[in-house]
């Protein structure tokens, strides 16, 4: 049997920093990430960004440079079971099964004293349980925990196990940047490509280096004999057999359609986005998560009880998961979208925002100041506050500014 060769993003990975393209506030000269390659020991992390930014690339070569056993788990498709065989066979108590050996260390590797690192993809797929499993281990060095997510950690990762990780924030890749792998990856295949179908496939990328990379190597696959350019990667992008990519535009186009839909009080297609975000692979979390955003933003005080409802629904989505949790997504559509509008308190908070930005830190008036001691007293702190009055209680410089402005019940503010 032939075996198919790992995908070009996977080929062209860099080992080392010397290689490594973009995220230079972490691996620049002296910055957090080098420092920790150039002393060969680092804590447990969380590396929250985008897709295609190097997050496993810097996981592996942590764990290449340290010389540590390398544990390579997605959160997708493993679970306790498989955590409990590697910190069984770290306290030599068991051997280690890994399905996805590492590229640096055999799996039976003897640990040294500051334990393997397990680096877990996805980390905002495992539940409460799992993660509290992995709590213990973390916190006694047994593993040196290296999880990836896309999504917001203070969100995703109990509080517990985030306070014994620091976290680093990756940033999308520049277009520079991709066209940089881009390179790369055109010597790998040795195909020709035109200076349009590079700066095409940069755009296309959107700060997703694999995206790039997995669309080039999809067109040198069906043009290899020609040189590619910009119709071969449109032509390309239009194949069915290609995976759909939820970080590209479909992804935001489709969560737009949802929201505009909700905000026009069409329940039907607002139903229809999201079950189409569903089927599409899309995590539910981040379905609710915006319904949440939307109950305040769009509802406001026409509906207090929409937040209420939002909250409930994406607790439940969190706690559920899929596929029980369509339900509880299609009772939050329908009653969002359903429920009267009003932008009115949003509205307000950014007309005050823009008077902030523009003013700055002007002086609060002395009736409304907090006066806890004699001397701020003395200074007419507090003097003449009453609880109840008409009158502005803004700084000077804006005194009588009226940021919020009521909307009928059922309207939108324009």
């Amino acid at each position: 049997m032939v075996l198919s060769s790992p995908p070009l993003a996977e080929r062209i990975r860099p080992r080392d920093l010397s290689g490594f393209i973009g995220q230079s506030h972490l691996v620049g000269e002296g910055k957090p990430l080098y420092r920790a390659l150039q002393q060969r020991t680092v804590p447990s992390m969380v590396f929250w960004g985008p897709p295609g930014v190097g997050k496993t690339t810097l996981a592996r070569m942590i764990a290449e440079v340290t010389e540590r056993p390398f544990y390579n788990l997605s959160a997708v498709s493993a679970g306790k079971a498989e955590l409990r065989r590697i910190v069984d066979s770290v306290k030599g108590t068991a051997a280690v099964n890994n399905s996805q050996p590492s590229l640096f260390a055999a799996p039976n590797a003897e640990a040294p004293a500051e334990g393997v690192i397990l680096f877990l993809d996805e980390i905002h797929r495992f539940n409460k349980a799992q993660q509290d499993f992995l709590l213990p281990y973390v916190e006694d060095g047994t593993i040196t925990l290296i999880g990836a997510t896309t999504e917001n950690p203070s969100f995703e990762v109990i509080s517990a196990l985030l306070s014994r990780m620091q976290v680093f924030t990756l940033n999308p890749l520049t277009s520079a940047e991709i066209e940089q792998i881009i390179a790369r990856g055109i010597s790998a295949l040795a195909v020709d490509i035109d200076a349009d179908a590079i700066h095409f496939l940069a755009n296309y990328a959107n700060g997703d280096a694999r995206a790039a990379l997995n669309l080039l190597e999809n067109a040198a696959r069906l043009y290899r004999a020609a040189a590619i350019t910009v119709e071969h990667l449109r032509d390309t992008l239009q194949s069915k057999h290609l995976r759909y990519d939820k970080t590209g535009e479909e992804h935001y186009n489709t969560i737009s359609a949802f929201i505009k839909s909700m905000r026009a009080s069409d329940v039907d297609a607002a139903l229809y986005y999201c079950a189409r975000m569903i089927d599409s692979g899309e995590d539910p979390k981040f379905i609710a998560r915006r319904m949440v955003i939307f109950a305040s933003e769009d509802i406001g005080i026409a509906d207090s009880d929409a937040l209420t409802v939002a909250n409930d629904v994406f607790r439940a989505v969190e706690t559920i998961g899929l596929p029980e949790c369509q339900f509880n997504l299609a009772h939050g559509v329908a009653y969002l979208a359903t429920a009267p509008k009003n932008r009115a308190a949003g509205d307000g908070y950014f007309r005050a925002l823009d008077d902030v930005k523009e003013h700055g830190n002007l002086s609060i008036p002395l009736q409304i100041r907090n006066a806890p001691t004699q001397l701020m007293r003395e200074l007419g702190y507090g003097d003449g506050y009453q609880a109840y009055t008409d009158e502005s209680l803004l700084p000077e410089a804006i005194k009588g500014r009226r940021y919020y402005r009521p909307h009928p019940r059922r309207s939108m503010s324009t």
